[in-house]
């Protein structure tokens, strides 16, 4: 008997093997469905999926018999991946001066007939075989050694598409831990950095209350300046915040909401200003659907729709209806509109439409961004129309969910 040799690249040969993450790993149909497959070309009633270690051949998948591992100095297999053709066939291993004492030949096992094909990555090193196995002497034609090597080709991309999901899996956890992260930094950073500027907030209006008579005009001026500065600051941050913390509002389960609930929440938030007139249209009762997110982007759209309104009287309206797959949503205003070339752009991350709002607060450009953010993560998408002059409408929609 002959022990098979090292592979010439031993070396990387197992270290590619060992980055499939797939030796010990549980049975699995697809793999024993190909293994039966190859039996049943080749007419043999043996068939295994091997992957050779350092010490020994590991069978993913065996058909016809019941055996996990062997030896790698007895394995036949072991001489496959050293094969320099595409097919390692031995008709009879009695005959055979590598294999007649082979313990796999003389044994138990009595393998008399064997052909392997190796399973090769794609930088070209054999990790395991796709072999049949036969008790009695045998050849191959060519259709059937074709057929081999076609099924072998399929391990292999089973193979590759495990380490890639592996890969995805582990990809995902390690970009949740790194947004936890980011969160529990966002959040300490903000509340470090807000509470100074409410401290320069404060003790400027202290100073200007105090001393304000005793400050010409000019240093009034750059004492407002430090106030409106910090302010913003203040709201570019608390926006930033509500960003990166809107994926939050999609673990909310979706539940039964009732249109008057709906009606009432957006009211209540509202109705203390006798300049706005919010009504809601919708011939629905009820719908199923993220409470919370949608609660989430009526707020925003509904204040910016006042907050950008250049009339007396503020007239909005937020209509609700349903298609077969999805919630379909407008939010109306009577406001100053959006010229057509900036549609697009509105909804972008720190892009600022009008240079300050009606109460002279200059935006953050994070408000739309949010709101498209969470439509889009909800299965909807979102759209505005407008007239110079007369108002925008902001349509979108939601995909439907079953409770």
């Amino acid at each position: 008997m002959l022990a098979p040799k090292a592979h010439k690249e031993e070396e990387k040969r197992l270290a590619e093997l060992q980055s499939y993450n797939i030796l010990d790993s549980l049975p699995e149909e697809d793999y024993d469905n190909l293994s039966k497959i190859a039996s049943e070309i080749c007419g043999t009633p043996i068939s295994m999926i091997t992957l050779v270690d350092e010490n020994r051949q590991w069978f993913k998948s065996s058909y016809g018999v019941d055996i996990k591992e062997t030896p790698r100095e007895i394995s036949f297999c072991g001489h496959t991946i050293n094969h320099s053709g595409d097919v390692f066939i031995v008709p009879d291993t009695r005959k055979d001066e590598r294999f007649f004492d082979n313990p796999m030949v003389t044994g138990e096992s009595n393998v008399v007939f064997y052909a392997g094909v190796p399973l090769m990555t794609a930088n070209n090193l054999p990790i395991g075989s796709l072999c049949v196995i036969d008790h009695e002497p045998k050849t191959l034609n060519k259709s059937q050694i074709e057929s081999l090597q076609a099924l072998s080709n399929q391990v292999m991309k089973l193979i590759e598409l495990r380490r890639n999901e592996l890969l995805l899996q582990q990809a995902l956890v390690n970009q949740k831990e790194k947004n936890t992260e980011l969160e529990c930094f966002a959040y300490i950073a903000a509340h470090d950095l807000k509470s100074p500027l409410n401290n320069i907030t404060t003790l400027t209006d202290i100073f200007i209350d105090q001393y304000g008579i005793n400050i010409d005009t000019q240093g009034s001026d750059i004492l407002n300046m430090i106030v409106s500065s910090s302010n913003r600051l203040k709201g570019l941050i608390e926006g930033l915040l509500e960003y990166s913390k809107s994926d939050n509002l999609l673990k909310e389960k979706t539940k039964e909401v009732s249109i008057e609930n709906v009606k009432n929440n957006i009211n209540s938030i509202f109705s203390s200003n006798p300049h706005i007139h919010l009504t809601v249209i919708s011939e629905l009762k009820k719908i199923t659907i993220n409470e919370t997110a949608l609660d989430q982007i009526l707020i925003n759209l509904v204040t910016n729709a006042i907050k950008y309104n250049d009339k007396g009287e503020v007239q909005i309206t937020i209509g609700i209806d349903a298609s077969k797959t999805h919630y379909l949503f407008y939010v109306a205003d009577n406001g100053p509109g959006i010229p057509e070339d900036k549609y697009d752009r509105i909804f972008d991350i720190f892009t600022i439409n009008s240079p300050q709002d009606k109460f002279g607060v200059r935006g953050n450009g994070i408000g739309l961004a949010t709101v498209k953010k969470i439509i889009e993560k909800l299965g909807g998408e979102i759209t505005v129309r407008s007239t110079l002059g007369k108002g925008s409408k902001f349509s979108f929609t939601i995909k439907k969910h079953s409770l």
